[in-house]
């Protein structure tokens, strides 16, 4: 038998491999002496030890055997499933295309639309790029957020981590969230999530049965769509207008377990839910006996009036789940959010985190805790706030010069994004429009995937967190130009 060493690392792992897979192929069968240790070594160029160790890897690992005086042997109790007998071109072409038998849940989620892919940052990005969920690393401190982990990674505890997370970071949570978003809560009603994501797939799980009723609005971040709907759900789409949900279609009648809004900036439209209409979500939740899952994603920038306090704050039944993340006021790559669980629902959310992935990283939470205890995250949103407000005005000043009223913007009084209403342009226009602007190095996304009923007319999501004023102010120029 003639081994082929390949591959990369240490020789001995080169024997191991190469001798492991003629066994699995079947070139060496239950019971076949393996080549003798001084021949083998002579063949392949290497020195005895190194088929020594590869031989001793194969017994440790159940692949052989060795008897005293009488060499090493291929084990006799090698599983025939693992042996790849080389079998017909036909027969091996069937077997890989036997459909797998998936769960309900398995199959509610191959039957989401594409849209709602996962983000492939392999491919390159455009020279202008207004995504909406990129954010700037010229705005964050990494020089000082790597030294806080290093600092933490010399005493760090190898345990498990509390479930709810790290007792200092929910304390310095809970306090930045009282100061900040006017909301009401004590650190024990904090639960650490990897992102606003997790959020969404905790709270369902414990909420929502198959066949439960879940109100959205419409337009709605995809992320939660889909995530009640792998759950079984029954989405109920509730109309968005310029001043956020429409409250008054709320249904009257029926079993809605939980209704998801945006009402710091509506995502994807940026409107912001005035206090009545607050008011009177909280009081259909009450009647209906309903929770309400508020996702402020990006409540920190406000640039137009006074900022209105999060609906958890006016909540006095304990009806609001609140979600926030860190991604947008840090990183995206953090995957650090947060939960303000009522007391109710904190037993059941704590305890399907455990189930998901026990907690979310501690080394993280740890230095996360040292940047907000030592004020860097405060100081780091102001600075922040500031620098999206003048890429803002670039962006608003670009487009009433390149557009003026051919387009309507809208939600720029808050977040990072704003929407484009094109009246004189039909939605059947969008994908061709998103195509020119791709040709002239500009990155813009339609609106339409994140409605359930579509618009008529043409609507583009633009981000600008992560661009300098004169990329957006030439963006948009080449964007007018691509429109024209």
């Amino acid at each position: 038998m003639v081994l082929t060493l390949s591959g990369s690392g240490p020789l001995y792992q080169q024997v191991y491999r190469a001798t492991r897979e003629a066994i699995l192929s079947g070139r060496l069968r239950a019971g076949d002496r393996l080549p003798v240790s001084r021949t083998l070594a002579r063949d392949l160029a290497v020195s005895r030890n190194i088929v020594l160790i590869a031989y001793e890897q194969l017994i440790a690992e159940g692949y052989a055997v060795g008897r005293v005086g009488a060499g090493t042997y291929v084990a006799a109790v090698v599983p025939d499933s693992m042996i790849r007998v080389p079998s017909s071109g036909r027969a091996e072409s069937e077997a890989k295309t036997v459909a797998a038998k998936l769960s309900d849940y398995g199959e509610r989620l191959l039957s989401a639309p594409d849209s709602d892919a996962p983000i492939d940052n392999s491919r390159p990005r455009p020279r202008y790029d207004f995504a909406y969920y990129l954010a700037s690393a010229s705005d964050f401190p990494g020089d000082l957020w790597r030294r806080l982990l290093a600092r933490r990674l010399r005493t760090l505890e190898l345990d498990y981590s509390p479930v709810q997370g790290d007792a200092g970071l929910r304390a310095e949570i809970a306090s930045y969230l009282r100061r900040s978003r006017a909301v009401d809560c004590q650190p024990d009603q904090i639960l650490l999530v990897n992102g606003s994501q997790q959020a969404l797939d905790l709270v369902a799980r414990v909420l929502l049965d198959p066949g439960d009723s879940v109100v959205l609005e419409d337009p709605h971040y995809q992320g939660a769509g889909e995530t009640f709907r792998s759950i079984g759900a029954r989405i109920i789409p509730i109309p968005v207008d310029n001043s956020g949900l429409q409250v008054g279609r709320l249904p009257r009648s029926g079993r809605v377990r939980l209704a998801y809004v945006t009402p710091s900036h509506q995502f994807p439209t940026g409107a912001i839910l005035p206090l009545d209409r607050r008011l009177a979500l909280l009081s259909w939740a009450e009647r209906r006996k309903a929770y309400i899952l508020e996702d402020d994603y990006d409540g920190e920038y406000r640039y137009e009036g006074r900022p209105v306090e999060a609906v958890q704050a006016l909540d006095r039944t304990g009806r609001v789940i609140y979600a926030g993340t860190f991604s947008r006021i840090l990183f995206p790559s953090l995957r650090m959010g947060y939960v303000v669980m009522p007391p109710a629902l904190a037993p059941a959310l704590s305890r399907a985190k455990w189930i998901a992935d026990r907690h979310t990283s501690f080394l993280q939470q740890a230095a996360l805790a040292d940047f907000m205890r030592e004020g860097y995250l405060d100081r780091s949103v102001r600075r922040a706030r500031v620098r999206n407000a003048a890429r803002r005005q670039a962006l608003l000043t670009a487009l009433e010069k390149h557009f003026g009223g051919a387009v309507d913007v809208r939600g720029a009084a808050a977040g990072i994004h704003v929407l484009l209403h094109f009246p004189g342009i039909p939605a059947s226009q969008t994908n061709s429009l998103i195509a020119r602007a791709a040709k002239a190095g500009v990155g813009v996304y339609s609106a339409a995937p994140y409605y359930l009923k579509q618009p008529n007319r043409c609507e583009l999501i633009l981000g600008y967190g992560a661009m300098a004023e004169r990329d957006i102010a030439t963006g948009i120029r080449l964007l007018a130009a691509a429109i024209r």
